[in-house]
């Protein structure tokens, strides 16, 4: 399976921040925005991504993240000139995507919880059709909203309906089989001209293979789309941090606990950064093992 962030839009809701930097460069307390999703995807052990964003914010991913062979992975780029839609993610990364499977998490959304990595497992061990999850919300009617059966088969799914059938809101994070990439390209835009990531869920959806995966209470999603959201994401990474010790997504730690690289490569970049907290954290980490 491969992995898509997509990470362009102009983020108008966040101006004036936005105005001059990407919004998924923009810090989440310690870290740039992207490594959260980024962090899900490495949950997900999937160590062929794709990252889409604006042709002038490019080089700026390109100089945090490299080609992704520091942690383990290879990183590719391609650029949206204009949003059209998130479905055209799939139609960018046509080539990219291949014969695969493909995860698309979209570059602003923050996803933290104990069960997490147990339920990513179990979105990607599903071979044929969709998956989409569900987080329950006390205002479903501002999100997509999610229906589905005991057996976690879909039966609708409604972009911002007058009366939720459920209170289960869809956020941005998808599996995908190799089917999403032909079904990008055939289906219709939307009256606003954008290749809407709800055409596709429906397609699946009619053809009985769209299930989705309930996120339970242990489980926090945040959309950091307004600064309210930002201020709050930070404020969430900041207690669970110094409450617990442990550092929320950071993907060097994740590439090391799933052995995408060693004790001497985590050094090296712990090292790299050791006149922060980050950097020592993740020094740490190598000398805590070698004492066990």
């Amino acid at each position: 399976m491969k992995g898509i962030i997509l990470a362009g839009g102009r983020g108008t809701r966040l101006y004036p921040m936005t105005k001059s930097v990407s919004k998924q460069l923009i810090p989440i307390f310690d870290k740039p925005l992207i490594y959260y999703p980024l962090s899900i995807l490495l949950l997900s052990k999937i160590k062929e991504i794709l990252i889409i964003t604006t042709p002038e914010d490019r080089p700026a991913y390109e100089k945090l993240l490299g080609d992704g062979k520091q942690i383990g992975i290879s990183i590719e780029y391609a650029t949206q000139d204009q949003p059209r839609g998130l479905a055209e993610a799939f139609i960018i990364g046509e080539k990219f995507i291949s014969d695969d499977s493909v995860c698309l998490i979209l570059g602003d959304n923050f996803f933290y919880g104990q069960d997490l990595s147990s339920i990513l497992r179990k979105a990607v061990s599903i071979e044929k059709g969709a998956v989409v999850f569900g987080y329950p919300v006390k205002n479903p009617k501002d999100f997509g909203v999610v229906e589905f059966d005991k057996d976690f088969n879909v039966i609708s799914i409604e972009e911002k309906p007058t009366n939720p059938k459920s209170e289960y809101a869809v956020p941005g994070l998808y599996f995908y089989d190799n089917k999403v990439v032909e079904i990008a390209k055939n289906v219709k835009p939307s009256k606003r001209g954008e290749i809407e990531i709800t055409s596709i869920n429906n397609v699946y959806l009619e053809n009985g293979e769209l299930y989705c995966l309930p996120l339970g209470r242990g489980l926090a999603w945040l959309d950091t789309g307004t600064p309210s959201s930002l201020l709050q994401a930070s404020s969430f990474v900041q207690t669970i941090q110094s409450m617990q010790g442990f550092y929320v997504s950071a993907i060097e730690e994740i590439a090391w606990r799933k052995g995408f690289i060693d004790d001497a490569q985590l050094l090296k970049l712990g090292q790299s950064m050791e006149q922060t907290e980050y950097g020592k954290y993740l020094i740490s980490l190598v000398k805590n093992s070698e004492n066990k």
